[in-house]
């Protein structure tokens, strides 16, 4: 047992280095993005979803606790056009609040690899408007293709699909990691602008044939690229892109 864990400290220590080689995340220069995951991270293990706080019980008082907890933060889109003002609120809080651990973490680690080269490109307080702007209408627009719904979405990830999208406008030659399972999860490096428009046409195909109902908001993802692309397009123009960054991705693609 030592020797595999010392196999797996020497792997991870090389691993943590090859980043840091790279250069891509550069938290140091980014605090919104670690400002924002570590927001996401304590409103989930002090909510209902994480299942470690004692006070919201167990068995079916926890999943009662957890339904109340998302449809008062959430955004319930059968109740988001009645013009009641707490329900206007919803797209913004529903970005602070995940379904479960796997929710959670897939997000921030998408918003953490291209949040930060995303954030020192724009600024910090522009980030910070982009951020919330775009994540809130892309909640909308989904709750507007589904109106007569009236289960509750949360998650950011029609936000972090906004910093996608910008990010393919800003660095779209950066290389990016992923893993392809129908080649055995093998890891290739592609640019920018061939891994983040597949990503995008995958959201928009699932659009198409997902239920109506919030399970995983693929619109939501779509509208969100979308609104970051143009964004960035508007706020930059083509004489601020930079042709060139390299950038690790997560490897493998989880819904964000």
């Amino acid at each position: 047992m030592t020797g595999n864990r010392n196999t797996v400290a020497v792997r991870a220590v090389r691993l943590l280095r090859a980043v840091r080689a790279v250069g891509a995340v550069r938290t140091a220069r980014a605090p919104v993005t670690c400002a924002l995951i570590v927001l996401c991270c304590l409103v989930f293990v002090t909510g209902p979803a994480a299942g470690l706080n004692p006070g919201y019980g167990t068995g079916d008082a926890l999943l009662l606790a957890q339904r109340a907890y998302f449809r008062h933060w959430g955004v319930i889109p059968a109740e988001l056009f009645t013009g009641v003002p707490r329900a206007a609120l919803t797209p913004a809080t529903a970005l602070f609040v995940h379904g479960s651990w796997v929710h959670l973490l897939g997000n921030m680690l998408f918003l953490y690899v291209f949040g930060a080269m995303t954030e020192e490109r724009m600024g910090h307080v522009r980030f910070t408007l982009f951020y919330v702007g775009c994540g809130y209408l892309a909640l909308v627009g989904y709750a507007a293709a589904n109106t007569a719904s009236g289960q509750s979405l949360v998650g950011a990830s029609g936000a972090i699909s906004a910093v996608l999208g910008a990010f393919l406008y800003l660095f779209p030659r950066a290389r990016v990691t992923s893993l392809l399972p129908f080649l055995f999860f093998l890891p290739l490096r592609f640019p920018a602008w061939v891994v983040l428009p597949f990503w995008a046409a995958l959201q928009w195909l699932a659009a198409g044939r997902a239920a109506q109902g919030p399970g995983v908001a693929y619109l939501a993802h779509v509208v969100g690229f979308v609104l970051g692309f143009v964004c960035a397009w508007a706020g930059f123009g083509r004489e601020t892109r930079v042709k060139a960054a390299p950038a690790p991705a997560p490897e493998g693609e989880k819904q964000p």
